[in-house]
């Protein structure tokens, strides 16, 4: 990886205070633990955000992983706290005033606060944790926090805190009154508090309890200490006084029985043994990724702390490693969630995860039945139709949670537009291996690239001895490779990696004598597959790819038609030369600038190319006005990157019609690779890369063709491509007529992290972190990065979200990159990048890569995908969540005057309907949002888990209903059962404002959107003579320019918003589909519940879903101040 392809770590604000000054506080509010105070019970020490204070590379984060809260917000402690319990925290931390609070905020150096002899994996490990108690934060509306020691009474009857100033019978809440628990920061409590956006959201989580449905909002020290409070406490909930007796029958769970099904398999004398080596094969084979080392120190760690002599293992022992090394709490959190507090899911648990979570559409229960058939390895879970925690992260490392959307692994895009609407995989000086200047030359790199999806290799063509053209870079020290033996391999494997049309640019250098050697090879060897049917005049873009299919296309010098003779005078192309001059000119030797040299050139060589002429160019101006469509302009990547700064919507313009090949700049002697998005966002198709040489930008390369079956071609971003237009590649806002998106990530674990290829320095120890990128236009380029994890590379645990907006999905790419933090110098580990097209939503696995593109074996990312629309709109199935907007004026799309009173006239008969268009959309969006805020559930959540989060508390305590859904017309109702008291008669006045929104959006959608069809239609007619009607008008110059521009400007705009009216349209019908599904799951539907409306048909439909979201009490003000 060249240096400016290396990620740079953000470098510390000049004017940041100093780290030093303030250890305690520090320790305090980062994630690893409170201040002076020893660990609490089942926690790691923490390492203080100073223990790193010597190195001078200390940098600022942007981790979100922990409260975050600033060192310069805490407050001296409260009076009336001095009985507090020995070894609790003294300081009480009250943070008033959160909006003053400054944004940047220091390097946040912290372990994981989950101790590693000890992984959860069950309900009981989660119990005896709260019994021991967390250290944990409460927040207020005041936008207050307080430091409180928080644990389970030993009966598991209350939830206490200390230090508190209530007496110790009111500092508890009794478990019998909790209602929910709520995770991340949804409640009012949170959302009002100055402070929030200073708590990660992962963190978080909330007790709703008591008749008056009051909220207790807690941060953890980390992710992995709120999710065993999380899981805990809902456990409870769901089991009340039986919780004891589900945990003792929960211990010979499905896993166990499995695993003692394993061991008496592998004991083959029944001796109730097995020896060291057949413990250690036997985990090593159900995990992989483990070293045999690590698995047989684990053992002998064991037998040391009891004292055993011998080495053969025992079933408990071996159950006990097991659940040690191969037990990802992550998972078994996430189990939990969607289990309703069991130990394995069943089909309908499973359903709801695939459909609700996954984004699989049409699920059924035999789609849930057959993936614990392939996923589940115990025998009973198979019978009985339940997947255990293995079967369950069996599943979700399958190829079917892969974050890479297998619908694009095929050709997905309509491929029957003009071959200039696609980029096109292209490579530079194919034949080189190294270098550009003294290289090898080999044909294994037509090979490599060939196999690899790409569609244009070069090839660089010189007189060669005995009559034979040779290739190699002229003007260097390259080595050379004959031609014939090129065309051979290329009519080997041109169409090995896909069926579309091959590209080869030739440069030719040849005399006239070699010229007929080259025809002839090409001839004999390639044939027909040659394409040579001339350009028709009349067409005014070049064929489809699928027009193609199976032809090879030369890029050559062509001579004219009016030539008759034998061969024709055409200038010489030669990077080479360009090349040679830079490097001479480094050297300090005198040259004078070059006059492009003249050649002679083979007129049977001139008419094998057809579709792909080469021309200098000149200027836009000229080009539009005399450039045939078959024509093909190359552009040094110096001059293409003036052009796009220049001229950034001219060059977009020039590439919806004409080919542009981008080439890398001479003086990338060393065959560095330029960024081919900078030439992507300006529509370049052919934009040539070094395959030769690894690093960020043939990551991006190679990621982004991937996204149409690798088949070398990717249909660009239809406004790209639009005759009437709007789009700049410089543009740093949101792009006109394109809605953007939000994508949620959050990077919840790694596994098995190899250490960096070729470190030594720190033996096997890695401390990793993850970077995440956005790769697109100047206005979508960022990155965010976690934590480091200490000492972990066989499971680090991140657990950290990150949020970006995406003004371009289309031209959008999220690369991940895994790096090892190293004092000296952190190295790279491991890559993946992704079209943001190709991204799946849900709960993903992410392969790791090399810096040369092979996969990692066992390593990987688990993460969290989402992707929801700021302003609606988007595909349904991965884009149709509404995001609810701040509060702040709403903005109408408007149009720009032109100067031209007829163009005018028209265009202002679209304001009213792109107004009303608006206002349908937002409405809706946001009476979607309301409800799901009203539902405790976060902007990604869906419809479908709005109603399931509600459904326990819309059936009453003696399992009759609250409400029911009218599931008879087209827009399902809500209708009350009787007396509601007042948290539902507000969700059902939120859930018709809602439905209402809907229906008004789905009723006026045909008028509304042919309005403003008609607007754009009507102004198109003016389109072909609007340049004419401008100068009629005095319009010149930069005023002429201007008005063109405001004209495709409008047409954009009108474009853009009819496709966000009919997104929305499709949202909607999505909502309605969803409601309609959940409410049939819960048996919500009028009728539809055994034994009549009334009647509930058993408890466990009440439970079923109990850890979802309800409502908190809206009237919470009426808390005192005092701290609780």
């Amino acid at each position: 990886m060249s240096i400016q392809e290396v990620p740079l770590r953000p470098q510390p604000s000049r004017c940041e205070p100093e780290t030093r000054a303030s250890p305690a506080p520090m320790a305090e509010f980062e994630g690893g633990g409170s201040g002076g105070s020893s660990p609490s019970p089942g926690e790691k020490a923490a390492v203080h955000g100073d223990a790193r204070d010597g190195e001078d590379h200390r940098e600022v984060s942007v981790s979100n992983g922990d409260c975050g809260l600033p060192p310069d917000m805490v407050l001296p402690d409260d009076e009336g706290l001095e009985g507090a319990k020995t070894g609790l925290p003294r300081r009480t931390s009250i943070i008033k005033d959160g909006s003053r609070q400054r944004k940047e905020r220091k390097k946040t150096v912290s372990f994981s606060s989950m101790p590693t002899e000890k992984k959860i994996s069950s309900a009981s490990d989660c119990i005896n944790a709260m019994v021991e108690g967390s250290e944990l934060r409460k927040v207020r509306s005041n936008s207050r926090v307080y430091h409180r020691y928080f644990l389970l009474d030993a009966d598991m009857q209350s939830l206490r805190w200390e230090p508190s100033k209530k007496e110790s019978d009111k500092a508890k809440i009794d478990v019998m009154s909790i209602k929910e628990v709520r995770t991340g920061k949804n409640t009012d409590t949170f959302r009002a508090n100055g402070v929030s956006e200073q708590i990660s959201e992962d963190s978080a989580f909330s007790i709703i309890y008591g008749e008056n449905y009051e909220s207790l909002d807690l941060v953890a020290n980390s992710a992995d200490v709120a999710n065993i409070w999380v899981t805990g406490l809902r456990y409870l909930i769901s089991y009340g006084k039986h919780t004891l007796n589900m945990i003792e029958s929960s211990q010979n769970n499905l896993r166990t029985s499995w695993l003692c099904d394993l061991f008496k398999e592998a004991d083959l004398n029944g001796s109730q043994h097995i020896s060291l080596c057949t413990a250690v094969q036997l985990i090593k084979n159900l995990n992989p990724g483990l070293k045999n080392v690590k698995i047989e120190l684990k053992f002998k760690e064991l037998h040391k702390a009891k004292d055993k002599i011998g080495s053969d293992v025992t079933q408990e022992e071996f159950i006990e490693v097991f659940h040690d090394l191969c037990t990802r709490p992550e998972i078994y959190f996430l189990l939990v969630q969607f289990s309703s507090n069991k130990e394995f899911l069943d089909t309908k648990d499973l359903m709801m995860f695939l459909e609700a979570e996954q984004g699989m559409a049409h699920v059924s229960e035999e789609t849930s039945l057959e993936v614990i058939q392939n996923y589940e390895p115990s025998k009973e879970g198979q019978t009985k139709g339940c997947l255990s925690l293995n079967g369950f992260t069996n599943y979700l490392m399958s190829p079917n949670c892969n974050i890479f959307d297998p619908e694009h692994e095929n050709v997905c895009q309509d491929m029957s537009q003009p071959l200039s609407h696609y980029y096109i995989n292209s490579s530079h000086n194919t034949y080189l291996i190294e270098d550009q200047f003294r290289g090898p030359s080999d044909i294994t790199g037509y090979i490599r690239a060939l196999k690899m999806g790409c569609r244009s290799v070069e090839l660089d063509v010189w007189d060669g001895p005995d009559n034979e053209p040779v290739i190699y870079t002229g003007h260097t020290m390259t080595s050379q490779i004959v031609f014939r033996s090129v065309i051979d391999i290329i009519n080997k494997y041109a169409f090995v990696a896909s069926e579309y049309p091959l590209i080869l640019c030739l440069e030719n250098h040849c005399s006239i004598k070699q010229q007929k050697v080259m025809f002839q090879h090409l001839k004999k060897i390639l044939g027909d597959k040659i394409h040579t049917d001339p350009p028709m005049p009349e067409d005014n873009y070049l064929p489809s790819p699928l027009d193609l299919k199976g032809k090879i296309l030369l890029k050559g010098k062509k001579l004219s038609p009016m030539c008759t003779s034998s061969e024709g005078e055409v200038t010489d192309e030669d990077e080479g030369a360009e090349m040679s001059q830079r490097m001479n000119l480094e050297g300090g030797e005198p040259q004078n600038v070059a006059q492009p040299k003249r050649f002679q050139l083979s007129k049977d060589l001139s008419d094998l190319v057809s579709l792909c002429k080469s021309i200098p160019f000149k200027d836009f101006p000229s080009a539009f006005q005399n450039q045939k469509h078959w024509e093909l302009c190359s552009f040094n990547e110096v001059f293409a990157g003036r052009c796009a700064t220049e001229y950034p919507g001219d060059f977009v313009n020039y590439n919806k019609k004409f080919l542009a090949r981008v080439y890398p700049s001479p003086m990338r002697i060393d065959s560095s690779n330029m960024n081919p998005q900078d030439f992507w966002k300006c529509g370049c198709q052919i934009v040539a890369m070094n395959y030769q040489t690894p690093g960020l930008m043939m990551d991006l390369n190679i990621g982004w063709f991937r996204q149409n079956g690798n088949c070398g071609y990717v249909l660009r971003p239809a406004i790209m491509r639009e005759q009437v237009s709007y789009f700049s590649a410089n543009t740093k806002d949101s792009v006109p007529g394109v809605s953007p998106q939000l994508l949620h990530m959050k990077i919840i674990s790694g596994q098995n992290v190899p250490k960096p290829k070729g470190s030594g320095a720190k033996g096997d120890i890695v401390d990793p972190y993850v970077y995440v990128e956005i790769h697109g236009i100047p206005a979508d380029c960022a990155e965010q990065r976690t934590k480091t994890v200490h000492q972990n590379g066989d499971n680090p645990l991140f657990d950290e979200s990150f949020e970006f907006q995406i003004n371009l999905p289309e031209l959008a790419m999220v690369r991940f990159v895994v790096l090892d933090d190293d004092y000296i110098g952190d190295e790279f580990i491991g890559q993946y990048t992704i079209p943001f097209e190709c991204l799946q939503p849900g709960f993903r696995h992410i392969p790791l890569q090399s810096l040369t593109g092979e996969t990692l074996p066992h390593a990987w990312l688990f993460v969290h995908v989402a992707i929801t629309n700021r302003r609606g709109g988007g595909k349904p199935h991965k884009r149709g969540l509404s995001v609810r907007k701040g509060k702040r004026s709403r903005e109408y799309a408007s149009m720009r005057i032109l100067l031209l009173k007829a163009v005018d006239d028209v265009f202002k008969t679209a304001t009213q309907p792109l107004r009303e268009a608006t206002d349908l959309r937002e409405n809706m969006q946001n009476a979607v949002g309301s409800f799901k805020e009203l539902c405790g559930l976060s902007a990604v959540a869906n419809l479908k888990q709005c109603i399931l989060a509600l459904s326990p508390r819309l059936i009453a305590m003696d399992n009759t209903p609250n409400v029911l859904f009218n599931l008879k017309e087209q827009y399902p109702t809500m209708e009350p059962q009787g007396l509601l008291p007042d948290f539902l008669k507000k969700v059902v006045n939120n859930y018709d404002t809602m439905i209402q929104t809907s229906r008004t959006l789905l009723d006026n959608f045909e008028g509304v959107y042919e309005r403003v069809l008609q607007t754009q239609k009507a102004a198109m007619e003016f389109h072909e003579n609007l340049h004419d009607m401008a100068l009629k008008e005095g319009l010149k110059g930069r005023k002429l320019h201007k008005s063109v521009e405001s004209f495709t400007w409008n047409i954009t705009i009108l474009k853009g918003q009819a496709d966000l009216l009919k997104h929305a349209r499709n949202e909607v019908q999505e909502n309605l589909k969803q409601i309609h599904y959940a409410a049939l799951t819960c048996q919500l539907s009028k009728g539809g519940r055994p034994g009549g409306a009334g009647a509930s048909g058993s408890s466990e439909g009440r439970s079923q879903y109990s850890m979802g979201a309800i409502p908190e009490n809206v009237g919470e003000d009426d808390v005192t101040d005092d701290e609780t």
